[in-house]
């Protein structure tokens, strides 16, 4: 399958919000992705970082859907996510042991048509197949501080590089760094490539090869002293692939990661943090 990864990214790439009841809201930021089932049917999952829900106290969530209209503008239409029950327990699925989430839903046919799909995560060779690392440009998608692109809702872009080394493999490297400003809101945003890796050759022996996957998602950003250091954390999409497996099977094998270097001053890019007015 081809695509424009970074043009179907903006379409699948969602506001979560949920008012607090005193004005304000949470925000944060996730991601469709659709999976096939066992029966040959699409399923629609919503991805996210595991603190965005955990942190929305409430029952309802909102999901910030937009609508085309033929002359070209859009409508934003922020629509219910049900994210616990009456009892107030998690519907979703988390990763037992990464900053990841997801849930199934039924989306709006726009929105399900616009999901990407499961095989555009990367794999477990995908880092070492296109020879990514240190200084590669990544892309990612989020609503910092609860702002959208445009009245249309759309997510904002940015860009930065890989700024760690190495950043594979997953068992070993769970996390990777991201040279870009960060702020509350933007937790949950898929991070991916989609252009000419510096260091990816074809099958000619050319370099800057083209590639397009999802790298991981961002669910933290780095200070010190109280200081952002525009360093964003990013979790690998081997841990995405667990999730969403989760969800069908809760036996399903997970990654048991090696010892892993704590980063002083990591802190979640947290929709708690993001409260902004309604």
């Amino acid at each position: 399958m081809v695509m424009d990864l970074s043009a179907q990214m903006m379409q699948a790439t969602v506001q979560l919000e949920q008012p607090l009841g005193d004005g304000t809201r949470t925000v944060g930021t996730g991601f469709l992705i659709t999976e096939t089932t066992a029966d040959g049917k699409p399923h629609t999952i919503l991805v996210t970082a595991n603190h965005v829900f955990d942190k929305m106290p409430n029952q309802n969530a909102r999901i910030g859907y937009r609508f085309a209209n033929p002359d070209g503008s859009w409508n934003y239409s922020p629509q219910t996510l049900k994210i616990r029950d009456a009892q107030g327990h998690a519907l979703w699925t988390h990763h037992p042991s990464r900053d990841v989430a997801a849930i199934a839903i039924t989306a709006p046919p726009a929105f399900a048509k616009a999901a990407i799909p499961e095989d555009y995560l990367a794999a477990d060779d995908t880092f070492s197949k296109y020879a990514v690392g240190a200084g590669d440009q990544m892309m990612t998608l989020g609503f910092p501080r609860g702002l959208a692109a445009n009245p249309a809702g759309f997510p904002i872009l940015r860009a930065g590089r890989v700024a760690s080394y190495p950043i594979a493999p997953a068992k070993i490297f769970p996390t990777f760094l991201l040279d870009f400003s960060v702020f509350p809101g933007n937790s949950g945003g898929p991070v991916f490539m989609s252009g000419p890796s510096r260091h990816a050759v074809d099958d000619k022996g050319q370099g800057g090869q083209d590639v397009e996957f999802i790298a991981g998602l961002l669910t933290q950003q780095v200070e010190l002293n109280s200081e952002r250091l525009d360093i964003g954390i990013v979790t690998n999409a081997r841990f995405i692939r667990e999730t969403i497996a989760l969800i069908k099977d809760p036996g399903a094998p997970v990654t048991e990661v090696a010892s892993e270097a704590t980063i002083s001053g990591a802190k979640a890019a947290s929709a708690e943090e993001a409260a902004q007015p309604e």
